[in-house]
């Protein structure tokens, strides 16, 4: 038993000793440096799944590691506790030191001044009495203490006196700082939540088709999101309910095409005020860093796209029109893919199995500003981000579209397995431009109309990332604190003169670096003895051992 308390006890002074916490810092650092180079699940999945896809068994071996999870990794989670625990092992007991320290008076003067690093002898012709008052109205601010001949090692009155303490109290408030914005970044994992919504809005493009669909976004259920995700304690029932209408996007463009600035106009209104008009809802434009704070939530404009439309009228003349956001896969011009799924109305195919084998999916790409390439101009890209030209290069495929099966599908690609199953076939591949239509065997037609601007909104709750913004600053000052604060001492020995006069002996031990510690204490010295300041010495031309006896060592 006695053997594994020993162990146990020689475990926690290591855990707690400051060079293991360092080791741990720096063991952090290093094991977030995956989490700075690899996607991550948190992030955006479809990027590590498309990692998976390119890396192979490299790939694989990293997933293991959990290094598309870094920050949620058991490892990771060890070494930060670890730190954690370190680090308050450390600062505990260094505080209750700190506070003896304080408490205890300075120790008493050396009995050889003259060996310490800085030393002045002087004598004057006040009395004692005034030289000592004098003394310590210089003094005044530090930590003096008073020694009595009986208690000096010298057999004179002497002062010992120290002053900072604050370097070592900033030290400390540092890594309680440190300590607290660990914790703070924690707690705030452990129960924030950020979403995103993609609202179609209306474009000031000339080009743009009215948006005939909701551009309404509400924060009352995690329904509402197109991606939402929360700290493991957050339930989705939290939500801060918050409304707010996009009226619109714009985004304005250098001529080489880099985007200057995004903007968007939005009405919001909060609680109870959600039922009233949205004619009274308070307006607020949104811009690239300038989020709108409200309900104790941030929502912030993220990003944008276009969202294609287009019209299917089959041979009866009934009309099917979808308008959905389409994936920029060229974050430069705007190049954009994605897929729209038409189910055929009722009437055309009264057979419900006949009805699946029917319905159509389009897949392509969007250019905003169409621009024509390849040997015979049929290879559509992008000129601009901006929708001054805008044009499709689709597939068309007729077949069973998965509409009906229950299962979630990528509204960006369609299913692979359809199409190399046979039940997706191509039936059309064709280039149209705005209002261009193009018709299949059967006689339908498919026109694509143009399309709308849609804006990604992303919705942020974080309580504690106040604190944690307190905590940072409070560690930055104490850091500066704890590198300008020096340590220092000094010692004064009286011993009246049998003329009348008084001797002044002076010591000075600097317990950190002494630099600026000289001048300073040179000032105390002729300031006791009222003597005058080095630069008027040297005016007069006097030479300084004639006015105080200086012999720094």
């Amino acid at each position: 038993m006695n053997t594994v308390w020993t162990w146990v006890k020689k475990a926690w002074h290591w855990l707690t000793s400051m060079r293991t916490a360092l080791a741990l810092l720096f063991l952090l650092a290093l094991a977030s440096i995956p989490g700075a180079l690899l996607p991550q699940r948190s992030l955006n999945e479809s990027n590590v799944n498309d990692y998976l896809e390119s890396n192979g068994r490299v790939a694989e071996i990293y997933d293991r590691l959990h290094f598309f999870d870094v920050f949620e990794s058991p490892w990771f989670v060890a070494i930060f506790v670890l730190l954690i625990i370190s680090l308050v092992g450390c600062i505990v007991p260094r505080s209750l030191d700190h506070w003896k320290a304080y408490r205890t008076p300075p120790t008493r003067a050396p009995r050889h001044l003259s060996r310490l690093p800085l030393h002045h002898v002087g004598t004057t012709e006040r009395d004692f009495d005034d030289i000592k008052a004098t003394a310590l109205k210089q003094l005044k601010g530090w930590h003096v203490s008073e020694y009595s001949p009986e208690e000096d090692r010298a057999g004179a009155y002497s002062i010992s006196a120290e002053k900072g303490y604050g370097r070592e109290l900033a030290n400390l408030i540092f890594h309680l700082a440190l300590v607290a914005m660990m914790l703070t970044m924690a707690a705030g994992a452990m129960v924030r939540y950020e979403g995103q919504a993609i609202v179609v809005t209306d474009s000031q493009s000339p080009y743009a088709v009215d948006v005939e669909q909701s551009q309404e976004f509400c924060n009352t259920s995690t329904a509402n999101y197109d991606s939402f995700r929360a700290g493991p304690i957050f339930d989705g029932t939290g939500l801060h309910p918050f409304c707010f209408i996009s009226h619109n996007f714009h985004a304005d463009y250098l001529p080489n095409g880099q985007a200057e600035m995004f903007t968007s106009d939005i009405s919001y209104a909060v609680g109870e005020d959600i039922t009233t008009d949205p004619e009274t809802w308070e307006d607020y434009q949104l811009q690239v860093n300038h989020p709108l704070r409200v309900a104790g939530d941030r929502v912030y404009l993220q990003g944008h796209g276009f969202a294609p439309q287009f019209t299917v009228t089959w041979p009866d003349g009934e009309t099917r029109t979808q308008m959905v956001q389409w994936e920029p896969t060229d974050p430069t011009f705007f190049l954009s893919s994605g897929v729209m799924r038409f189910d055929p109305p009722a009437g055309v195919f009264p057979d419900l199995y006949e009805r699946r084998q029917n319905q159509l999916a389009i897949q392509g790409l969007f250019a905003p500003t169409a621009q024509w390439e390849g040997e015979n101009g049929e290879l559509l890209t992008s000129g601009f981000p901006q929708m001054r030209d805008p044009a499709v290069a689709i597939d068309v495929y007729r077949g069973d579209a998965g509409l009906d099966t229950g299962r979630a599908q990528s509204i960006f690609e369609l299913d692979p397995t359809l199409i190399h199953s046979g039940q997706l076939q191509r039936i059309e591949r064709v280039n149209l431009e705005q209002d261009e239509s193009v018709t299949l065997d059967d006689g339908t037609v498919i026109t694509f109309d143009g399309a709308a601007e849609f804006a990604n909104y992303q919705v942020s709750h974080d309580p504690f990332q106040v604190w944690v913004l307190i905590s940072t600053v409070t560690m930055l000052v104490a850091l500066v604190g704890s590198l300008t604060i020096k340590r220092r001492r000094i010692f004064l020995r009286l011993t009246p003169g049998a003329d009348g006069g008084t001797q002044v002996e002076m010591g000075g031990l600097a317990r950190t670096d002494r630099a600026g510690w000289g001048p300073e204490f040179d000032r105390i010295g002729r300031s006791i003895l009222e003597l005058p300041d080095a630069d008027e010495v040297e005016e007069d031309g006097l030479v300084d051992d004639d006015i105080i006896n200086v012999a720094p060592r």
